[in-house]
């Protein structure tokens, strides 16, 4: 008889195909429930539970006990161990044999005392693999111990995958038992899961998708789910549509194997190394059975942890890099805050994790891999091209909640015009799963269709880890090349990005910062960490500086390598890209704050050790400037008696003073007005403070100018409400403007706390709630130019947002923040989307609005969150998110921010080297008391920072001095030094210098050009 044709109803054919393959409906009767055949039980299961993470030897020393499927074990972040003893049976003779094991937590398997699989139902990780083909050799019967962590792929969120942990959550074993696996029936619903797949992403208008939709029609007639010799002609017809071949013009999409792993974020640093172990030991045994399959994987610091903790995996990857599948990326120590870490920070990133790579897998990283953070600083392509970077992928500017960005491969010229290949996966995601909808999306959102012909799909679970799947790897064997798709190719990012580059004549170019329009909350949230940031920057700066210049006095002075390398290598863990933004839990908020005590207490020591060859051990006060020019300034010294006093100090650049008070060309006068304002004026600056701490006025003397709008009052402390859509930590909303609240109600008004000539000091106290107190002490030094505020706050809100606002009389479309190595501008204005979306900006230690001959600067000491709107400079102070840490911020406070009228340019009023001044401390240090003031280096032009003096990572003795240009201009300098320097080169920011090109040392120093913002990086031999 005929057969009978085929009805056009394509929703019926569609859901017919998806029936047949449910893993829901009809298990009884379709393919889906014939994919496991015979059970059987375990031989015995046992565990035991701990609160801490343990190492094998010493779980299995451990007493088990008997274990029953549906017991619960916990609570959250405790380990539950088990022991499995199974027996094979006989009669499984050459079958596929499984250990299927459903389980809450993630799990690690370990076998002959090594770890060999990672288990977790989130990651669609649910069997390990007995025996391929069972042999009459093969082991029969076996223990085997697994490793459960109570917390799924992303944490023990309570209610939501962001909300704060359940402390008390339970956890269960579901099912535990032998399997036969039939590889066949998972073979063919592969084929028929990428079919019904290109049905529903190619769409009704494709006659490709009707062809699919017709095969795998025709492939349920064909099967028998009861007859496995049915599978071979539906397979047949399967494998015809696949190897239909594309034209020579489809695009290609180059498949990595990828699994980002945050290395703290829903769970703590701890874990996180059990997560890599988990992931990695399962992508190794993907390569294993797949040669073809290619594994990418970044952060140095992540392979530290797998090397201490795992060493037989360790050697494994070793391997597997040597043949090319397993593939280090990236170059940094780890994929840190694009925005927030200094630009010596960022530049030790790529330092120590390139060294890593290089001494433990003998290669460079060629390409920069981001995909997760919250906005890129424009100053990282020429930091990338000086660690040996020339390619750069993210994809996190998808994320924008205004604008679309418009380019997926782009060249990025960077701030001194610096250029990267760049590219963003039109995927939009770096966790795809490899199915026909990554590779749809793919070929779709790509925004540069024309000028170039390859993106790469990044495949694999990510974020908490758990990477990719045998059925990824098979999803995208199957369309290598079929008709109507993109083309697939196993490559790695070296192949990708020289396929981008040879085809790159077309390419756009996207010129400064890329900023992401979201999470414009991380540059406040967190407060405590973003302070123990800088001031553990600024310490670790210190130090090196120190350490260097007493190496140079003093030659048998050890120079602390290794204890400054474990010190900056915390610093830089805790500058991940979701620590030092502040969206993860409590416990790594914890954990953060305890590694920024080591790096005090450690650094503390090390600049004891350096000050004591400094100051020659006397018993005298002394200063160390560690800046690169003389400083003037008021300090806090112990005075004969021992009790705390103030001097007035002139200390030279990069150099050690003794204390000698020097007298100010005027004192600083303090005088409370019958209305009970205060005025206070030190000869640069004079101010008129209101009763309740806001300032009436703030006058340049030299300039006649006035640096407050008389449509308010400067120092005005606002409250907003700060309730996102959904990214609590993360996000402060646009609309949260229209909120505003001034902080009005005052506890102790403002009065006159310290009147010495050298210092004036105004006080007062302000309730914002009944919960929360801000404290302020305004501070004006003699020979100062700018008026501090020295700030307390008590702070228990919930969801609100401080912020102390500047009117001020300068009117400018434009304002400048610094950033790494430089500074940019941005818009008062809100003329475009473009504009608008730049509500809330991150900047560094200043940020200045000026018009032409004057303007005002705000500074700050470990604040990065700034808004300057028409002629309103604000800095945000404080965020109370709930989520993920329910008690984010919650405390004591106490920072400084200052205020600075200028003359002129900032560049030329010197509003830089103030930033500086406010953040870098004169050092006190013994000395002798006949010690003559010396200055290691100075630098003949203002515009030029002398940021790094260290020790040379591979010559013991020499120097790294490394400088950058900071107003934006082409200037020649000359670097001067007492030190005895006999050779000098240029370096890159890795330390190789080139051999060929010594740099020349005339009496009156070293003399180099820079373009702007150029950063240069000198070898000194002594």
């Amino acid at each position: 008889m005929a057969q009978q044709p085929v009805l056009k109803n394509r929703r019926t054919l569609l859901e017919r195909a998806e029936k047949f393959i449910s893993d829901v409906y009809f298990t009884d009767c379709n393919l889906r429930g014939r994919l496991y055949g015979d059970s059987c039980p375990l031989e015995s299961l046992t565990s035991f539970s701990c609160s801490k993470r343990i190492s094998f030897q010493e779980a299995s020393k451990q007493n088990f006990t008997p274990h029953n499927l549906g017991d619960t074990f916990g609570p959250t972040w405790w380990t539950c161990w088990f022991k499995v003893t199974l027996q094979i049976p006989e009669s499984w003779r050459g079958k596929e044999v499984h250990l299927l094991w459903e389980c809450d937590g993630e799990a690690m398997v370990w076998r002959d005392e090594q770890p060999v699989q990672g288990l977790t139902k989130e990651g669609e990780k649910t069997s390990y693999i007995l025996s391929d083909c069972l042999k009459d050799e093969d082991p029969h019967s076996l223990t085997l111990y697994i490793e459960v962590a109570c917390n799924g792929l992303f944490g023990a969120g309570q209610g939501s995958m962001i909300a704060a942990p359940d402390p008390n959550r339970r956890f269960s074993l579901q099912k535990a038992e032998l399997v036969v696996f039939n590889r066949d029936v998972q073979e063919l619903l592969t084929d028929f899961e990428m079919l019904i797949d290109i049905v529903k992403e190619l769409g009704k208008e494709d006659q490709r998708g009707y062809q699919a939709l017709f095969t795998v029609n025709e492939m349920v007639n064909l099967c028998n789910p009861s007859d496995h010799s049915s599978f071979s002609k539906a397979r047949s017809l399967a494998h015809k549509f696949f190897n239909q071949r594309n034209g020579e013009s489809q695009h290609t999409a180059h498949a990595m194997g990828h699994c980002h792993i945050d290395t703290a974020w829903l769970w703590p640093y701890e874990e996180t190394i059990r997560k890599c172990g988990r992931s990695w030991v399962t992508a190794i045994r993907l390569m294993e059975k797949n040669p073809d399959f290619i594994f990418t994987c970044s952060q140095a610091q992540q392979f530290q942890w797998v090397k201490n903790w795992y060493p037989q995996l360790y050697s494994q990857i070793q391997h597997y890099v040597k043949k090319g599948q397993f593939i280090p990326v990236g170059g940094s120590w780890v994929e840190m805050d694009g925005n927030l870490p200094s630009g010596e920070s960022m530049v030790r990133q790529f330092l120590e994790g390139q060294h890593f790579f290089n001494r433990e897998f003998e290669i460079i990283c060629k390409e920069f891999w981001l995909p997760d953070t919250f906005g890129y600083s424009a100053q990282l392509p020429q930091i990338m091209l000086g660690c040996g970077i020339s390619n750069f992928l993210t994809q996190k500017l998808n994320w924008n909640l205004v604008n679309t960005f418009p380019h997926n491969t782009f060249l990025w010229e960077g701030l001194d015009g610096s250029e990267v290949l760049t590219h963003f996966p039109p995927g939009d995601s770096y966790a795809m799963n490899g199915k026909i909808e990554d590779l749809v999306k793919t070929v779709k959102n790509n925004k540069d269709k024309g000028r170039t012909n390859h993106s790469a799909v990044l495949f694999g679970f990510g974020d908490g880890g758990g990477g990719p799947t045998q059925l990824m790897l098979d999803r995208l064997c199957r369309v290598r090349d079929t008709d109507g798709l993109p083309k697939v190719q196993a490559s790695s990012p070296e192949k990708f990005f020289s396929q981008l580059r040879a085809e790159s004549a077309l390419l756009c170019t996207w010129t400064g910062e890329l900023f992401l329009e979201l999470h414009q909350g991380t540059y406040t949230t967190q407060a405590q960490i973003k302070q123990g940031n800088r001031q553990c920057e600024i310490l670790l700066h210190d130090i090196e500086i120190a350490s260097s210049l007493a190496l140079c006095r003093d030659k048998t002075f050890q120079y602390p390598v290794e204890k400054l390398r474990e010190l900056w290598r915390l610093l830089l863990l805790n500058q991940f890209h979701d620590v030092i933004p502040g969206s993860c839990i409590e416990m790594v908020v914890e954990d953060a704050l305890n590694y920024y005590e080591e790096i005090r207490s450690g650094g503390a020591a090390l600049l004891q050790d350096a000050f004591s060859v400094l100051g020659s051990k006397g018993k005298s006060a002394g200063v160390l400037n560690s800046l690169p020019w003389e400083r003037h300034e008021v300090i806090q010294t112990p005075d004969v008696a021992g009790l705390p006093g103030l001097a007035l100090v002139r200390v030279p650049s990069l150099g050690l003073s003794p204390v000698k008070d020097t007298q100010p060309v005027t004192l600083v006068l303090v005088t409370v007005e019958a209305d009970g304002t205060v005025l206070m004026e030190n000869g640069i600056i004079q101010t008129v403070i209101n009763k309740n701490g806001t300032l009436a006025s703030l006058y340049l003397i030299g300039a006649n100018r006035e640096a407050i709008s008389d449509c308010g009052h400067g120092n005005q402390f606002i409250m907003f409400d700060d309730i996102p859509l959904y990214w609590d930590a993360w996000d402060t909303m646009d609309y949260h403007l229209q909120t505003r609240k001034p902080v009005l109600e005052v506890v102790q008004p403002v009065c006159v706390s310290s009147s010495s000539g050298l210092r004036g000091v105004v006080s007062f106290t302000l309730r914002i709630s009944d919960k929360s107190t801000i404290t302020q002490e305004i501070v004006m030094d003699a020979a100062c130019p700018y008026l501090k505020f020295n700030t307390e706050v008590n702070w228990f809100e919930s969801h609100k947002f401080l912020k102390v606002e500047f009117p001020v009389r300068v009117r400018s479309a434009s304002a400048t923040y610094e950033i790494q190595f430089g500074h940019l501008q941005r818009p008062t204005h809100r003329n475009t989307s473009w504009d608008w979306a730049k509500y809330e900006v991150w900047g560094h230690k200043w940020a200045d609005l000026s018009e032409h001959n004057f303007g005002v600067a705000l500074l700050n000491d470990c604040k990065y969150g700034y808004s300057v709107y028409k002629n309103t400079m604000t800095l945000s102070l404080l965020r109370a998110p709930k989520a993920p840490d329910a008690n984010a911020d919650m405390g004591t406070h106490r920072f400084t921010y200052a205020l600075m009228p200028h003359a002129g340019s900032f560049q030329d009023a010197a509003v830089i080297q103030s930033a500086y001044n406010l953040n870098f401390p004169l050092r006190l240090v013994r000395c002798n008391p006949d010690i003559i003031p010396w200055s290691a280096f100075s630098i003949s032009s203002p515009a030029v920072i002398l940021e790094t003096v260290k020790q040379a990572e591979n010559r013991k003795g020499a120097l790294v001095v490394r400088l950058y240009e900071s107003h934006g201009s082409s200037v020649s300098a000359t670097v001067c030094t007492t030190l005895p320097v006999k050779e000098a080169w240029l370096c890159d920011l890795l330390e190789r210098h080139d051999g060929a090109q010594p740099v020349r040392i005339a009496s009156e120093g070293i003399s180099l050009n820079f373009k702007p913002f150029q950063i240069v990086t000198l070898l000194l031999i002594m």
